[in-house]
């Protein structure tokens, strides 16, 4: 005998209305996607705004003195706030030399520790170095100033300034007197700053790096040293140069600590034993000092050629990386 089957507003319900049936059917709305892209986009956008604004209140500010040294104050020397001639070229020049220095410092250091928290160190103590190098990091600037003065300077004074003197003072950069506040002070402490950052964006893009990389090195018989080399420092070495570009741009900006250790001297000199000066440091120690608009419109300036010249050197840095990426893809094609 064959069974019935119940009508399906039976078992279901009552049978839905067409109009209730087409919204059923209809594609969902898309408004929270829109939503969601505009509200991110006007987000970026901010930031852009941001840069912009900055940029122009600088210009504002700076427009007397822009007006009066134009680009003669970029390739100036003399810095007279009595006779109310500005020249920013010891400042640029005291900035570029002194994180170079710390670049030059901090960047084998922060990699090589990077790659031992990664790949050699063992579990136990991976964590313990991991918080002692954010502990260094949250240091507030000026307690870095404060030691630098009072420990690190004397004995780079006594000890490592007399020894590099010693060997390489027939070079004109470790020559002439040894004052213990100097250039290479000044790079030695923004490297100690800078370093926490860079190790740690570095043990990041390190540990991003799939295994898969590892094990492959491993099958063809490569020992550690060449893994780490081969397939994990070829791997991440676009993001460890963005670690790096990161660490440039808080030396660039650094301002207590370098102040309180590089001399604050105008100078141009060869020699790293000598004092310098920073575009920043001068801002921290004389916009008090600004008694004249001409002068407080210098120090502006000096503020905007800081400005331009941290987004220079960050944009050639980009360009330099994608000048080596492409480089890269160009040889493994060939």
């Amino acid at each position: 005998m064959e069974i019935a089957t119940p009508p399906a507003q039976k078992i279901f319900g009552a049978p839905l209305a067409p109009r209730s049936a087409a919204r059923a059917m209809a594609p969902p709305s898309r408004f929270g996607d829109k939503a969601f892209e505009w509200v991110t986009l006007t987000m970026a956008l901010a930031v852009v705004v941001l840069i912009i604004l900055i940029g122009w209140q600088l210009w504002q500010g700076s427009s007397l003195a822009v007006q009066k040294f134009g680009f003669h104050f970029l390739t100036t020397s003399t810095w007279d706030p009595v006779a109310e001639q500005f020249g920013a070229l010891p400042f640029i020049y005291g900035t570029l030399v002194s994180s170079l220095i710390a670049l030059l410092i901090a960047v084998p250091l922060s990699i090589a520790t990077a790659v031992y928290l990664t790949e050699l160190a063992p579990l136990w103590l991976r964590q313990p170095i991991v918080s002692l190098i954010e502990m260094l990091a949250a240091i507030p600037s000026v307690i870095l100033g404060l030691w630098g003065i009072f420990v690190m300077i004397p004995w780079l004074r006594d000890y490592p300034f007399p020894l590099l003197k010693r060997l390489f003072g027939w070079t004109p950069f470790f020559s002439g007197p040894i004052y213990g506040t100097s250039m290479l002070a000044g790079g030695i402490i923004i490297a100690i700053m800078i370093l926490p950052i860079i190790t740690s964006v570095s043990r990041e893009i390190l540990r991003s790096v799939p295994n898969l990389q590892r094990e492959a090195a491993y099958a063809l018989g490569a020992t550690r040293w060449e893994v780490t080399r081969i397939a994990v420092l070829s791997y991440a070495r676009k993001g460890l140069f963005g670690a790096v570009i990161l660490g440039l741009g808080r030396a660039l900006g650094e301002t207590m600590a370098v102040t309180m250790v590089i001399g604050n001297t105008p100078q141009i000199a060869a020699s790293l034993f000598k004092p310098g000066y920073t575009l920043a440091s001068v801002i921290a120690n004389e916009f008090t000092e600004a008694t004249t608009d001409l002068y407080l419109q210098a120090l502006f300036e000096i503020g905007l050629v800081l400005f331009g010249l941290t987004i220079l050197v960050n944009l050639l840095a980009q360009l330099l990386l994608r000048t080596i990426t492409t480089a890269s893809a160009t040889r493994a094609v060939q």
